[in-house]
């Protein structure tokens, strides 16, 4: 009976060790991952097809100049970049991560400058119009009438006080704005002579050279 009993026991299997069981957990561990990475593979290739398509749907219609996509993981940007290359569009990033992140596609004619990419990743709107008027250099420009009349206006009632109302009048007529033929007067000028007068005066000076060298 005892013999019986113990080659029964014999025959039972033993429970598995430790090390066993830990490289079972091991193996099982590794064959989840391998699922889960040709799972991943699967959709990243179905994203991928899915892509092509939509972006060589774009570049047939010619109504469109650009397709913004939605927001997207950094792997999927990846590919749509990839894939813009290869069909030689363009192809730019904007948004924060894991917010809102995603690719706009351009065509190559419609490419945005610099200015504009900037504007887009401040998440501004893009106004060239405003650019251009703040680009433009400032051009000097005479003062208006409005301003001229101010500014003789305060002139005359600064120094009305000291040198008379008169004075003052005669003072401001003099040094008023000649808009024909510049900032100053013909009344500032020194030599108030016409061309003709000038030319005989000159003429006169040759003759008396002339004569005082003869």
């Amino acid at each position: 009976m005892e013999d019986l009993l113990g080659s029964i026991l014999n025959k039972m299997t033993k429970p598995p060790s430790l090390d066993e069981q830990q490289r079972k957990a091991t193996r099982k561990q590794a064959e989840n991952l391998i699922e889960r990475q040709n799972e991943e593979r699967a959709l990243l290739r179905n994203f991928q097809k899915k892509m092509q398509t939509k972006i060589a749907d774009f570049m047939l219609d010619n109504a469109l100049e650009k397709v913004t996509l939605p927001p997207m993981n950094r792997i999927q940007r990846s590919i749509i970049h990839e894939i813009a290359e290869t069909a030689g569009l363009s192809a730019f990033s904007f948004g924060e991560e894991d917010i809102d992140r995603h690719v706009v596609v351009y065509k190559k004619e419609f490419t945005p400058c610099q200015e504009e990419l900037s504007a887009y990743r401040r998440g501004l709107e893009w106004k060239p119009k405003l650019v251009e008027e703040e680009s433009t250099p400032e051009v000097d420009q005479l003062p208006s009438s409005k301003s001229e009349s101010a500014a003789v206006a305060h002139y005359s009632t600064k120094y009305d006080r000291l040198f008379g109302n008169e004075q003052v009048k005669e003072a401001t007529k003099v040094t008023q704005i000649n808009r024909k033929y510049g900032f100053v007067s013909s009344e500032n000028k020194k030599d108030q002579r016409s061309i003709e007068q000038t030319l005989d005066d000159i003429r006169a000076k040759k003759r008396q050279k002339k004569d005082v060298t003869n």
